[in-house]
């Protein structure tokens, strides 16, 4: 893996994004009902989720194995998610393999010419495929590699990538502390809407998840986008005009950090809230109260068979996403797969 892994890489770097914009950044919104409750990122939460090896290979762990999750996300502007991810450990190969399909429509648009003119419709959709293996270093360590297909189709107009996630994990079960360093979106256009080629949604992502000894909460701290510093976008005559003051340094620097806790209410509730800094930053509105931009919040039940989830994320006063997915334990279902 960390040869095949090492070979990719020169290829890989060279068509991601390092500031500006890029195609395909349905890739950034969160893949889970936890994800999205845990602030839209989290690279370290290790403790039985599958939902999250859709983000984190190097997550894939043998206790997953027979886990299949199933996820629907009811998005902004009547966009609809569907997502399926599921792992699989090969005793043989010590390895702990996994899967994932996202995808996203947006719904039927009126299709016009330059002038405006209606002239039909059309649905845009977008998805990805993902193929995942993770491995176990030493006692305490793993690392992991996905490999995914991207495909976007608006009318028309089509375009296509292939990329790589590269994820290095260390938990240390005893002390309830996990950390992770993740590359995401290292991949190539193969095919583009116009025959110019596009940057992916590259990203750098760290983060750490501690639960305490004797009390039942944990809680993680993750960074995004450590590749670049200045994360918001600036455009100083908008600013000027409609009340916006120019990011401090400071408000800079916090914009990579996701803040999330995660209450245990039980063995069988999970409670989770979330405060994305740079979501908070990006869609505030002027001088006007904010009300929870920038939070978010779920709830993870763990039955025997399976765990139900529910996340939800507010973006603006009054305009908020949710998300609801399932994960069944197929081995304690008739045992399936043994």
């Amino acid at each position: 893996l960390l040869v095949g892994t090492s070979s990719l890489l020169p290829c890989l770097s060279r068509a991601q994004t390092t500031g500006g914009r890029a195609a395909y950044n349905f890739l950034r919104l969160p893949s889970s009902s936890f994800l999205a409750a845990a602030g839209g990122v989290n690279t370290s939460y290790a403790f039985g989720d599958v939902s999250v090896t859709a983000n984190n290979p190097s997550l894939l762990q043998s206790s997953l194995s027979e886990q299949l999750h199933a996820g629907f996300h009811s998005f902004i502007a009547g966009t609809k998610a569907y997502a399926l991810t599921g792992a699989y450990y090969l005793q043989r190969a010590e390895t702990t393999i996994g899967g994932h399909v996202q995808f996203i429509d947006h719904g039927s648009l009126p299709a016009t010419d330059a002038a405006g003119n209606i002239g039909g419709s059309f649905r845009p959709v977008d998805f990805v495929v993902q193929a995942s293996a993770a491995k176990r270093y030493l006692q305490k360590w793993s690392y992991g590699l996905t490999l995914k297909y991207i495909h976007s189709s608006y009318g028309q107009y089509r375009s296509s990538a292939v990329a790589a996630d590269v994820g290095v994990l260390f938990n240390d079960s005893s002390h309830h502390l996990s950390a992770s360093v993740l590359l995401k979106n290292m991949g190539v256009q193969v095919q583009s809407y116009s025959g110019e080629a596009e940057d992916l949604p590259f990203d750098l992502q760290a983060g750490l998840t501690k639960r305490l000894r004797d009390a039942p909460f944990a809680f993680s701290l993750t960074a995004q986008k450590l590749h670049r510093f200045d994360n918001v976008y600036n455009d100083p005559v908008f600013n000027g005009d409609n009340g916006f003051s120019d990011p401090s340094a400071i408000s800079k620097i916090l914009t990579h950090f996701i803040l999330a806790s995660h209450v245990f209410l039980g063995q069988h509730i999970e409670a989770t809230v979330g405060y994305n800094f740079l979501q908070r930053q990006e869609l505030k509105v002027g001088a006007e109260g904010n009300g929870l931009t920038g939070f978010s919040a779920g709830l993870r039940l763990t039955f025997r068979k399976l765990q139900v989830h529910y996340g939800r994320t507010a973006y603006q006063r009054g305009v908020a996403s949710n998300q609801v997915g399932i994960t069944v334990h197929l081995d304690r279902l008739g045992g399936f797969g043994r």
